[in-house]
């Protein structure tokens, strides 16, 4: 690996693949996680230990799974993410004139706005209404994962701006070369969403709800930071979700077999079909990501009579622990408070996690410890009059995303006064 430089480069080109399998694992990796310091091997290999797994993902921080190649690469092997379901990649690559891999954008020509999480179907309309056409679209994004991380993939810091403009520069014209109506980044860090600014990008903000790990010793710990009343509603839960003579497992690694996964393909589809109606995932994408990625994800299982009956499934990064989506083949009370939220939190304390990231939307999570958090995204508008109407909007709708969070911040449930007594 080439040491940075640390003068301006000159000469960046950037090129267009249509498939995240057209770039060679460690080349995308050591722009999307480039911290990783040669520890790909180290981190894939099959943990003997839920100790020993912590180990290894945490030897590279920070690290991203969503924006990994395993990751990307299992959406687009599986037929998830593909030109057939709306999901056509167009992944961006920085070169250097000597054909160097230097930045990476992992980006996709959209024919609809479904699988997001950052909502513009409001947008289309207007758009549409008005005589305008507003797919094709570009999406910078994780399909179908609303989960914060860097988008601008740079490989090294000393080069960042001037790969970061160059990423920018070839997004929006991919998007004049596509004909497409706009480009948008989301789910982005805050400081790249202000460099975007700064290229013309129209700013947008949300809320999510994550748990910070305040270094708790063990849930018990955590529950004696809430309020007396909200600390007794938890422990009911927990109490109920469990009554029916269920019991939890957390399965990794080798864990993580075809028959495991047919059972969890199982929930997600009896969960996904009435919650989207048709599920983005296919079956097929559980057995690539398992096999490419079975030491960086934990599935939260629950079994009664000797079968499994519900499952939520995370993947597990350097500094957090991202739950994703979750199904159920049986119902019972506050089971998906459990398998979501509590033993996501206890597994960020047993393997000192800085925080939980437990997905889109949910003020239910509230009063389960988790906390309002700004979500950030970046928005190109090719049409000067669309443009200016969603700048117009945006601008209201920023200060209330701001207004609500603080509303829902004084709302939490932890203990105003750390002398409180039960």
């Amino acid at each position: 690996m080439p040491a940075p430089r640390s003068r301006p480069l000159s000469g960046l080109r950037i090129r267009i693949v249509p498939a995240i399998a057209d770039v060679a694992a460690e080349v995308w990796d050591a722009c999307a996680n480039p911290n990783l310091a040669g520890a790909v091997e180290s981190i894939c290999d099959p943990p003997e230990s839920d100790s020993q797994l912590t180990q290894q993902v945490s030897q590279s921080r920070p690290y991203n799974p969503f924006i990994s190649h395993d990751f990307l690469f299992s959406l687009e092997a599986s037929g998830s993410a593909t030109s057939r379901t709306g999901w056509q990649p167009q992944h961006l690559l920085a070169e250097s004139p000597d054909g160097n891999v230097l930045g990476v954008m992992p980006c996709y020509l959209k024919s609809h706005s479904q699988g997001e999480y950052v909502f513009d179907r409001g947008w289309a309309e207007a758009f549409e209404h008005a005589g305008g056409d507003y797919y094709p679209k570009l999406q910078v994004s994780v399909p179908f994962t609303p989960a914060a991380g860097p988008r601008l993939l740079v490989r090294y810091k000393a080069d960042e701006d001037a790969i970061r403009t160059a990423l920018a520069a070839g997004l929006v014209e991919l998007c004049r070369r596509h004909d497409a109506s706009s480009a948008h980044v989301t789910f982005m860090p805050e400081a790249d969403w202000q460099f975007l600014a700064a290229q013309g990008f129209l700013q947008r903000t949300d809320q999510q709800f994550h748990w910070n790990n305040a270094g708790y010793a063990s849930f018990e710990g955590f529950l004696s930071a809430l309020a007396a009343r909200k600390r007794k509603t938890i422990k009911r839960e927990r109490r109920e979700a469990l009554s029916a003579d269920i019991s939890i497992h957390w399965l990794t690694g080798s864990d993580l077999t075809e028959s495991v996964w047919d059972a969890f393909y199982t929930f997600y589809m009896e969960t996904g079909s009435r919650k989207w109606g048709v599920p983005y995932l296919t079956r097929e994408f559980y057995s690539i990501v398992g096999e490419h990625m079975h030491d960086r994800i934990v599935l939260m299982m629950a079994k009664r009579a000797g079968r499994w009956i519900a499952g939520a499934i995370n993947f597990i990064g350097s500094e957090a622990l991202f739950g994703r989506h979750w199904g159920a083949t049986e119902h019972h009370p506050f089971l998906h408070f459990e398998l979501c939220y509590y033993q996501a939190i206890e597994f960020a304390i047993a393997h000192k996690l800085a925080r939980v990231e437990a997905g889109a939307q949910g003020e239910h999570k509230l009063a389960r410890g988790y906390l309002p958090t700004t979500t950030y995204s970046a928005h190109y508008i090719a049409h000067p009059g669309l443009r200016r109407a969603v700048a117009d909007y945006l601008v209201r709708e920023r200060a209330h995303v701001e207004a609500f969070g603080e509303e829902l911040a004084a709302a939490a449930p932890f203990r105003k006064d750390l002398a409180e007594q039960d």
